[in-house]
């Protein structure tokens, strides 16, 4: 007979949605033969001892985010159950999970390695910031909002100058986030590949380009504002001043999710995202 699965189940049950979905994926798990550990979103600690095969994170894309930031040095498969508002990295919900967890948690499991950020800040020879990016680094401009400049170099050799309100360097899973809002092609999470986005170009002729996850990208900061800084994954790593050196290459370990067998990339882009939708037409037109 084959060891039952760990599972670590994260969530926050402070949230109402979060503890409603929470109740039913503790009774779906109560009919398997899973040894389970819960604990808060909130406690890192607790997130990164325990020992598990699976993690179930219940929330939003945040919240998933978080987590797999925290659980990516050691490979852990993660089941998403949204419990937030589009939940785009979510495969599943609670009636889904309840489909399919005996198939997953006995090994049946499909898992989708997502390409990962590595991000470190330097000025001069100090190290000031950087760290893992599951979604996306910016370089924002910040207060008093005038235009900075970088310059751009990709595997050592110059490239153009970016002038305006910024940069995304996202990767695909980021590509239909903040990304895709300024502008830039939404990836598809099965290929190894980056994307370089300027936000508000000064150049009309600046468009985004998509390059090789295996390219180094590094921006020299050469004009900047007093709250110019870099952004991972939507939360602050560090302010920037001229001269900081902001380097940026895939992580060696990706990130891993569980996907659902009824669900496809494409699907999720339609429902959720509304890719591609038709204008709401009227139907009266006297």
């Amino acid at each position: 007979m084959a060891n039952p699965a760990r599972i670590l189940l994260i969530a926050s049950p402070e949230r109402a949605r979060t503890r409603e979905v929470l109740s039913a994926v503790l009774t779906t798990l109560a009919n398997t033969n899973a040894l389970v550990a819960q604990c808060d979103a909130e406690d890192a600690a607790c997130i990164t001892q325990v020992a598990h095969d699976f993690a179930i994170v219940i929330g939003g894309d945040g919240t998933i985010i978080e987590q797999a930031r925290l659980l990516l040095q050691r490979a852990t498969p993660i089941i998403g159950i949204n419990a937030g508002r589009v939940g785009f990295l979510a495969e599943f919900d609670s009636e889904s999970f309840d489909k399919h967890a005996r198939f997953i948690l006995a090994g049946g499991a499909s898992v989708r390695a997502r390409t990962v950020l590595a991000v470190a800040a330097m000025r001069g020879a100090q190290r000031i910031g950087g760290g893992i990016a599951i979604n996306d680094c910016v370089i924002t401009a910040g207060e008093p909002f005038r235009m900075i400049e970088l310059a751009l170099t990709v595997d050592g050799e110059s490239g153009p100058e970016v002038v305006g309100d910024g940069v995304i360097v996202a990767t695909p899973t980021g590509s239909t986030a903040y990304s895709a809002s300024a502008g830039g092609a939404i990836v598809h999470p099965s290929l190894d590949a980056l994307s370089i986005v300027p936000i508000c170009a000064q150049s009309l002729a600046f468009r985004p380009v998509t390059i090789p996850a295996s390219a180094r990208i590094q921006f020299t900061l050469r004009r900047a504002n007093l709250g110019t800084a870099l952004i991972l994954d939507g939360m602050k790593s560090v302010g920037l001043e001229v001269g900081d050196q902001i380097s940026i290459e895939r992580n060696l370990q990706g990130a891993m999710f569980v996907t659902n067998p009824d669900n496809s990339y494409w699907r999720t882009l339609t429902e959720k995202l509304r890719w591609a939708a038709m204008p709401s037409y009227r139907t009266d037109t006297h």
